[in-house]
């Protein structure tokens, strides 16, 4: 294959459409040999990162030669190795656990700045307009006064995605969230937050299902923090980069609240914002529209239209900023811990020789690996539960988005012209 068959196929497209794009934009940019660029980048990347991990955790150079689980193999290897280093770093900061310790850490090294928030008080508000039934009967409350009494308002609202049935929150969300206008707003900073004991037994049961400690509330501007310690390699360092992530996740959302908190729609924006709403195919009819995809369609379904078109995912950005975060580690440690294999690392991914035995392999056509951390960090996690799955939509994504930026003049004005273009759901170049 040539150097744009690799790419079509790591970018989970046929050659054809790949060859359509890149003849459709380089007429309308100018520009040419963007992808054959790219492709030698991504190529020397690789060779790069596999000669660095032949000399992290005891790997050894048969470890990455040919096979794609080999490689895959060697990359979580990688990770087991850096998260064991992380964890004994962890151990000097200050904290009464390791959740407090991450939660501290993550404050020195997220470079995020103060945000656009709703502000607290309408927790209040929510919980008299909707009356969380399941909330109040874990606390052994009979009315919503108590809960307002006697509970840290942010924590008890972290909380109802625990114990809350979706159709709740959805309910509430339709009715609670249709009324807020800029007033309802104030500049304040990110918060990270490790919930109380009072939410270990709930909780506990949704990180079982969940299998990940961290989430977030946009809207308020929390990232928060289950102290449920489950004994998984990778995780760890999974839920560290995750934590990370989302400090630049609501830093960029807090953009998009105030840019549109003048606008006479406010809230219907406000509620598209926190909905994750995408446009269909059929709203786009423009050449050279690239779709703004702000979460990861093939977690609903695989075979989503607007996973085989070109599309820049924000998530992409925060997860670059994230892991350029966790790079930063290596500095804070005096080199005591290195994490900076990992940067750089989202958008690449190779074809390497798949198992013979799997009928849905291709002759020569080779499987997709992907190199990003959270791609193999979650594999990891994945096959230490005893499953098998070799994950590549971080990376996949992170392509996309490497694309675009080439094309748009770089990551900065990438993040801009998604900023600029945001309410539209696409990007025509």
């Amino acid at each position: 294959m040539d150097s744009q068959q690799k790419l079509a196929r790591i970018l989970g497209v046929t050659d054809g459409t790949l060859d359509n794009f890149v003849r459709s934009i380089s007429a309308s940019t100018g520009k040419t040999g963007v992808l054959e660029k790219l492709a030698q980048e991504n190529e020397k990347i690789i060779s790069e990162t596999l000669a660095k991990i032949n000399n992290v955790g005891g790997v050894t150079p048969s470890a990455v030669e040919g096979s794609a689980d080999h490689v895959r193999g060697a990359l979580q290897k990688a990770i087991f190795y850096h998260e064991k280093q992380f964890l004994d770093f962890l151990r000097n900061v200050e904290g009464n656990n390791e959740f407090e310790k991450a939660a501290n850490l993550s404050r020195s090294l997220a470079r995020a700045g103060r945000g656009f928030f709703l502000k607290k008080d309408f927790i209040k508000e929510i919980f008299s307009r909707r009356r969380p039934a399941n909330l109040l009967n874990y606390l052994g409350y009979q009315s919503v006064n108590e809960l307002i009494s006697h509970n840290d308002l942010l924590e008890a609202f972290s909380a109802l995605r625990f114990v809350e049935s979706d159709e709740w929150m959805h309910q509430t969300f339709a009715e609670a969230y249709g009324g807020f206008n800029a007033g309802d707003f104030e500049e304040r900073d990110i918060e990270i937050r490790v919930l109380s004991d009072k939410w270990h037994d709930i909780a506990k049961k949704f990180v079982e299902k969940k299998h990940h400690n961290v989430s977030h509330l946009k809207e308020f501007g929390v990232i928060f923090l289950n102290p449920i310690k489950m004994d998984i390699p990778g995780k760890f360092l999974r839920d560290f980069a995750l934590l990370l992530h989302y400090f630049h996740e609501i830093e960029f959302y807090s953009k998009l609240f105030k840019k549109y908190s003048v606008k006479p729609d406010f809230a219907e924006k406000f509620k598209s914002l926190l909905r994750g709403d995408v446009k269909e195919l059929t709203d786009v009819s423009q050449k050279n529209t690239w779709l703004i995809v702000q979460r990861y369609l093939v977690k609903d379904n695989p075979q989503d239209p607007r996973l085989f078109q070109p599309r820049v995912n924000p998530e992409s950005i925060h997860w670059t900023k994230g892991e350029r975060d966790l790079a930063s580690i290596s500095e804070k440690t005096g080199g005591k811990v290195d994490l900076s294999l990992w940067f750089n690392l989202d958008w690449v991914g190779g074809l390497f020789q798949g198992d013979a035995d799997d009928p849905s392999t291709e002759v020569g056509a080779g499987e997709v690996v992907s190199f990003d951390l959270e791609d193999n960090a979650m594999s990891l996690v994945s096959f230490m539960e005893g499953k098998k799955e070799a994950l590549t939509y971080h990376q996949r994504e992170a392509m996309w988005t490497k694309i675009f930026a080439e094309y748009a003049g770089g990551e900065e004005k990438l993040e801009e012209m998604i900023l600029d273009n945001f309410d539209k759901g696409y990007i025509v170049l």
